[in-house]
């Protein structure tokens, strides 16, 4: 038993290492929960918890099927080709409605909410589904899976077979994704509040042309690349 748990600690410890260094990173997720955080009117500084529920929804469904033997899937270049076409034109749509709230003077001068007739938040105005859709829209997470993912179960023999390993591992690599995610939406909800409205808008609008930028990135570089 004391094997066991100690195992289950390694594994966790790990996990969490793990998806901490990769939650860290920039990329659309996070630039999503900076938008969803800054411009929620009540609690926003909860959306980084929801946006990991949400994302953790979505990595319970992929562990479930790379345990299954379908992480070949996911390797396939016309799969992330696909998943880079259709993940980039959502971001780049989500972008540009950020960048046109802001132009218009859509979001709320008070750092209180954007506007009812803000158009930012159509589609993804729930965190925990853009949690979701943000994920699924970024190849590299499902690349990210299929080789590092994968990887790190094969090492510490994660499987159906052994239900607190797995439980360990997906608990840890959770766990640091929500602690990064739950600091930034903490900060953008009370840090961006306190800033000269011109600069809360500038923060926003650069938030929006990266989002688009990142989408169009992600739209067109699995084609020049050997997955």
């Amino acid at each position: 038993m004391g094997n066991e748990l100690s195992a289950c600690w390694v594994i966790f410890s790990f996990s969490f290492l793990v998806a901490l260094s990769g939650a860290m990173s920039p990329g659309p997720l996070l630039t999503y929960t900076i938008i969803k955080s800054a411009s929620t009117k009540q609690r926003g500084y909860l959306t980084g918890l929801w946006v990991i529920i949400g994302h953790a929804l979505l990595e319970s469904v992929i562990i479930i099927f790379l345990l299954l033997g379908f992480s070949f899937i996911l390797k396939h270049q016309m799969v992330v080709r696909g998943i880079g076409i259709v993940g980039g034109i959502i971001l780049i749509f989500f972008g540009i409605s950020v960048i046109r709230d802001v132009m218009l003077k859509k979001i709320s001068a008070d750092f209180a909410a954007v506007s009812q007739n803000s158009s930012s938040g159509r589609g993804l105005d729930n965190p925990v589904f853009g949690g979701i859709m943000v994920s699924l829209s970024n190849p590299y997470w499902w690349v990210w899976w299929a080789t590092i993912g994968i990887a790190f179960m094969i090492q510490f023999d994660i499987s159906f077979a052994s239900w607190t390993k797995l439980l360990a591992f997906f608990l840890g690599h959770e766990a640091g994704d929500l602690a990064w995610y739950l600091l930034v939406s903490t900060l953008s909800f009370f840090g961006l509040r306190k800033l000269n409205p011109k600069v809360y808008s500038g923060i926003l609008l650069g938030c929006g042309v990266f989002m688009a930028v990142f989408g169009l990135y992600l739209g067109i570089s699995p084609f020049f690349q050997k997955l």
